[in-house]
């Protein structure tokens, strides 16, 4: 089933491979929250980072942890994310791009750090607002349904009446005082 999440395929062939990168974008988000810090990691070691080693400690580490983690979330909890099991195009190239540069900066290039790591500090709040943007023009329209998918819905669409309720038989209990 083709929607509007996964762009324009010529046939099947072009539309399994396109599916295939998308699921795999969905697949790698929550371990990208736990490798990509460990790069960091990994590359001060291997790179003789010298002093940086605080810096990637108690900065660097933890701060693209939690922000893969709440990027996770947010893509998650988009329902044509949700529904097919997969990332758009514009997520695949977000985190193909910060992902990028969070390992670039994990290399400590000299001369270059600084700038790769204000680069990966700008796509990554970009990523977020980019997030942001999907979920919200995804959920526009009807706050009933913002927590359900694509597939379904309970709440009427536009030019639908809603159903009819039907009366139901009410009983009233009146308490009285107890005489003795």
């Amino acid at each position: 089933m083709l929607s509007a999440n996964t762009g324009h395929g010529n046939g099947a062939a072009t539309y399994d491979l396109s599916m295939w990168v998308r699921q795999a974008f969905f697949r790698w988000l929550l371990p990208a929250a736990f490798v990509l810090p460990l790069w960091l990691f990994i590359g001060w070691i291997a790179f003789q980072g010298g002093w940086a080693i605080l810096w990637v400690l108690f900065i660097a580490m933890p701060s693209v942890f939690v922000g893969q983690l709440l990027l996770t979330v947010l893509t998650r909890s988009r329902p044509s994310v949700r529904a097919e099991r997969a990332v758009s195009w514009w997520d695949v190239a977000g985190f193909t791009l910060w992902h990028g540069l969070t390992i670039a900066v994990g290399c400590f290039i000299d001369g270059a750090f600084g700038w790769l790591l204000a680069a990966a500090i700008v796509v990554g709040i970009g990523l977020i607002w980019l997030q942001l943007w999907q979920l919200w023009n995804e959920a526009r329209g009807s706050g009933v349904r913002f927590r359900e998918t694509i597939s379904w819905s309970t709440a009427p669409g536009e030019g639908e009446r809603p159903p009819t309720p039907t009366d139901h038989e009410v009983i009233v209990v009146q308490e009285t005082e107890r005489r003795d």
